[in-house]
């Protein structure tokens, strides 16, 4: 993926969770809020709503704890009238079709959608279309559909870094295995690419062994447990290093090398940084997260989407880039940086950026 250039997200901005209790949440629906603030409308007032429709609960906590919240928080430090509404749709696209018909038949003028299927998503982008809303495509693309924006981070990059480890932590001629997200993941396949953009040639040339390698269906950990456990099996438990797509599969795959005693010799990568990840690191059975800084991810989401609803276009000081998504069009987009995290730089990154503390980190929920 080419861009023209490259924003960083080491400076996370985390912003107050009580901004965001400030907004009024309601709940109604399939996990749905909806969010307001006061104030009046004036010039430079969007005066709408903006609906954010998140993917799940289960393939990370992000999504409840920091993208939700810290999304209104912005829309509503940036325009105080806007209205947000979420909808969460625990991993079914049919579910979050429905969200987004009715988000559109209420009157919201902007979507903010992270898919949990890419391609069928294409399906909410027509539907907005038709009635005249924008949709900005979150986290994850929304694939072969014209989009407005795109808001996520350098997900080639992401894979290249989980496979750089693994090519710089394994012994010549160790067996890889490799726990890959959802194939019905935009994002999922990225990862896959970029890691194997840096292992192909090792694979080719004998100085590793790919073992084993699989999706997980809807990321989900109970799927990458499986998985890992019929890697170890097949490969009578000759595995020397194995690349995961995320900190929650992750952890399935300590569970799995655990019970073979093997957690902790084995290097194990991850991505999103999470509480339970971080744990996993301090711990020596998970050697390296990728850090992505979802405060900032939300923040600039934000930004889109309120300028957006004030019919503002966004600066060239916000969309960096271009992402193609297959429609045909070139997608405006905002890229941010991800970063590796070990053992050794928790404190200078995901400590210093506030994105989380050490007490959570200890004991992660």
């Amino acid at each position: 993926m080419k861009m023209k250039s490259m924003l960083s997200a080491g400076a996370a901005v985390v912003v107050a969770m009580t901004l965001a209790t400030a907004c009024g949440v309601t709940t109604s629906g399939s996990s749905g809020d909806n969010s307001s603030g006061g104030g009046s409308s004036s010039s430079s007032s969007g005066s709408g709503t903006i609906a954010l429709l998140l993917p799940d609960t289960t393939s990370s906590a992000r999504y409840e704890s920091q993208d939700k919240p810290d999304f209104t928080a912005e829309v509503k430090k940036l325009d105080p009238s806007a209205k947000v509404d979420y909808q969460n749709a625990q991993g079914d696209s049919t579910t979050q079709q429905q969200q987004a018909e009715a988000e559109i038949t209420n009157g919201a003028k902007v979507l903010v959608v992270d898919p949990v299927d890419s391609a069928a998503a294409a399906t909410i982008v027509t539907e907005a279309d038709k009635a005249g809303v924008k949709v900005i495509s979150y986290d994850r693309m929304i694939s072969k559909a014209p989009v407005d924006y795109y808001v996520s981070f350098d997900n080639e990059e992401v894979g290249k870094l989980q496979g750089q480890y693994i090519a710089d932590h394994t012994p010549k001629g160790g067996t890889v295995v490799m726990i890959d997200g959802a194939q019905t993941d935009n994002n999922a396949l990225d990862f896959r690419k970029g890691a194997h953009e840096v292992l192909d040639p090792l694979f080719k040339n004998g100085t590793l062994k790919l073992g084993y390698e699989s999706y997980t269906p809807n990321w989900d950990p109970q799927n990458g447990l499986r998985e890992m456990e019929q890697a170890l099996t097949k490969l009578n438990n000759h595995v020397d290093a194995v690349l995961s797509a995320n900190d929650g599969l992750a952890g399935s795959v300590i569970q799995a090398l655990s019970a073979q005693h093997l957690a902790g010799k084995v290097p194990v990568t991850g991505q999103d940084a999470t509480d339970a990840g971080l744990h996993d690191i301090m711990l020596g059975t998970q050697s390296m997260t990728v850090y992505k800084a979802v405060p900032q991810e939300a923040k600039v989401a934000a930004e889109l989407a309120v300028d957006i609803l004030k019919g503002q276009k966004p600066g060239s000081d916000l969309v960096n880039g271009t992402q193609d998504n297959g429609s045909g069009t070139p997608i405006p987009a905002v890229l941010l940086k991800p970063v590796v995290v070990t053992k050794d730089n928790i404190q200078d990154t995901v400590i210093k950026d506030g994105f989380t503390t050490m007490a959570k980190i200890n004991n992660p929920k």
